[in-house]
């Protein structure tokens, strides 16, 4: 069905020219109209549909580790500055993020915490960090229906991330009038380049298999650990060890079979998570918190504009970064992948940003936004109602 979906999210975009100006990921349009569809058929017909998925988590893992495999050291000591700043710039914007839900939701007469619900816990946490405080929340402070909104909170928001990352990158791409750094001639060369081989793509899969598979067993073995990493993280670090690691086995490996790859699994996994939203309980559920997030979209929306893209050096690769800056500050690091791809698609190669995107978004990010989080429940006024 996940296949479908893509494939109808590709034609609309192809067929309609407002969602192809905008860069409008496929998977968000195809899986966005199926919850759509799914939530009018509850609401009126009281038919509810849902989907199994158990392959939608493996084929998550399966793209962390394609970017781990594309993660070239000597790439990485290249793209330090530039992810610097990017960590730098992503910090000021989780303290902005808590700064107007705990004021929005003050001035609404809501619990201080309803803020930090409506800021960097579900907005750069996603479903899986709100779910986490939720129930420390539940416990802690006795706060009632706290899950659903935090829920409610990370869907909106993973939904609106993959609708304004493309305009916004539209617009300074436009107005500066940027193109990619890939030339002509490379781009010639790369078509010339003998086809993917099916020895290629089964020595790329078996890669990524390896690194899922140990990726896996390390997150349950340090699953107790102080600091405890996600599945995708270990299994992306394994990536990086494989792919820096095989050239001194004199084994060659064929890189456009691991793209094509992540292509797949990338755009299969945003379709359904798109597709599995539940948009009936989202709407029951959003009450005042539209008006928080519809602050926080503004806010990033010119966030992305007047200093991420401005800071990162104003280049088309600063443009391609500020749409993965919105998809991962108000959604999850697979809707800021999903926005490049969708961009990239379209005005050329951008390999700084696929290399620094993953590498802020998967694993320095969550230990930043877990730190002043921690600082900020400590503050006194936050245990009061």
């Amino acid at each position: 069905v996940a296949m479908v979906v893509l494939f109808a999210g590709r034609g609309l975009v192809a067929r309609v020219a407002l969602l192809g100006r905008l860069n409008i990921p496929a998977p968000v349009v195809g899986g966005g109209l199926v919850a759509l569809v799914l939530a009018l058929a509850d609401g009126l017909l009281h038919v509810k549909v849902g989907f199994s998925l158990g392959l939608k988590d493996t084929l998550l893992l399966m793209f962390f580790t394609t970017v781990g495999l594309a993660a070239d050291a000597r790439m990485l000591v290249k793209g330090g500055p530039r992810l610097l700043v990017f960590l730098a710039i992503s910090v000021v914007l989780i303290v902005v993020q808590n700064l107007i839900g705990i004021t929005t939701a003050r001035a609404l007469d809501l619990h201080a915490i309803v803020g930090l619900l409506g800021g960097s816990i579900t907005l750069v946490g996603g479903h899986g960090t709100g779910a986490a405080y939720a129930e420390r929340f539940a416990e802690v402070n006795n706060l009632q229906s706290v899950m659903d909104l935090s829920m409610t909170m990370a869907t909106i928001g993973l939904i609106i991330g993959g609708i304004i990352a493309g305009p916004v990158a539209q617009y300074v791409i436009s107005r500066h009038k940027l193109r990619s750094g890939v030339t002509e001639k490379n781009k010639a060369e790369s078509e010339a380049a003998a086809p993917i081989t099916t020895v290629g793509a089964i020595g790329s899969l078996a890669g990524i298999f390896a690194a899922v598979i140990v990726g896996r067993w390390l997150a349950a073995k340090f699953a107790g650990a102080p600091v405890t990493l996600p599945a995708f993280l270990w299994c992306m670090m394994v990536g990086v060890l494989i792919r820096n690691l095989i050239p001194f086995t004199k084994v060659r490996t064929d890189d456009r079979a691991s793209d094509l790859i992540s292509g797949v699994c990338l755009s299969l996994f945003l379709v359904m998570t798109m597709m599995a939203l539940d948009l009936v309980e989202v709407a029951l559920a959003a009450g005042p918190l539209l008006l928080i997030i519809a602050v926080q979209t503004v806010v990033i929306a010119l966030f992305a504009i007047y200093v991420c893209f401005r800071f990162l050096g104003k280049d088309y690769e600063a443009a391609v970064t500020s749409a993965a800056f919105i998809g991962f500050s108000m959604g999850s690091t697979a809707t800021a992948m999903a926005n490049m791809q969708a961009i990239t698609s379209k005005y050329g190669p951008a390999p700084t940003s696929y290399l620094i995107v993953p590498l802020a978004g998967a694993f320095f990010i969550d230990l930043m936004n877990a730190f002043l989080l921690t600082a900020i429940l400590a503050l006194p006024f936050m245990g009061g109602g």
